[in-house]
């Protein structure tokens, strides 16, 4: 951890930080550092920085974004091994994101076993970004017809939990599922038992996409709360 920490101070920027620091609401010390400069010294680590990563706790917010960097480029079976340690350090949206969208290109090729081992906990949570990395994760690997049903079928299973992430995390996932799928997620929506606030935020997240076509908008209007 010693020479990542070193590393990263290099290219720390008092301006970034302060500028980060208004956006991201971790209780970590932030350094400063862009990301893919972070993506950089991460390549340059050698296999023995990466092991002692691995096996150290990181401090600041940068290193947690390191270390689910160094995980999600392990093969599947060994980052198994460490995608808990790493979910326990996630208290915030950023570090939440940014290790969902990398580590689920290794999980595409192995999602039911995932889905069982990982997702279904996650989502069964007391902990908000634990829940919050289950819905990224779906939105990030499970895009496909063939889990629709299950989607639905857990974010209906949340509609009691009132924290702000999760709520941004199924307005984000139901999004995505409009986007890719319309007419199967517009029949959802119509039945859904989400509270106003999540379902009107999901109904706004869909009408920002350019993705979207204008008719299908006015009609997703109709249906707000």
């Amino acid at each position: 951890m010693d020479n990542l920490r070193t590393s990263l101070a290099t290219y720390a920027e008092d301006d970034y930080r302060e500028f980060i620091m208004k956006f991201i609401p971790s209780e970590r010390p932030f350094l400063g550092v862009r990301s893919p400069i972070i993506r950089t010294v991460v390549k340059n680590l050698s296999d023995l920085d990466r092991k002692e990563v691995l096996n150290s706790k990181p401090v600041a917010f940068e290193e947690v974004l390191a270390r689910g960097m160094i995980i999600a480029q392990l093969p599947y079976t060994e980052m198994l091994k460490y995608f808990d340690s790493q979910v326990e350090l996630i208290d915030d949206w950023c570090s939440c994101d940014t290790f969902c969208a990398e580590v689920s290109k290794k999980i595409k090729k192995h999602r039911e076993e995932f889905l069982e081992l990982k997702i279904e906990p996650l989502i069964k949570s007391q902990d908000e970004f634990d829940v919050r990395v289950g819905l990224v994760i779906l939105k990030a690997a499970y895009m496909d017809f063939d889990y629709l049903a299950l989607i639905f079928d857990r974010v209906e299973g949340l509609k009691l939990r009132d924290e702000y992430y999760i709520k941004m995390g199924i307005a984000w996932l139901i999004a995505e599922c409009f986007i890719k799928f319309p007419e199967p997620t517009f029949a959802y929506l119509k039945v859904s038992k989400l509270p106003k606030w999540t379902f009107n935020k999901t109904i706004s997240k869909i009408c920002d996409s350019y993705r979207v076509e204008p008719e299908a908008k006015t009609e997703l209007k109709k249906l707000r709360k």
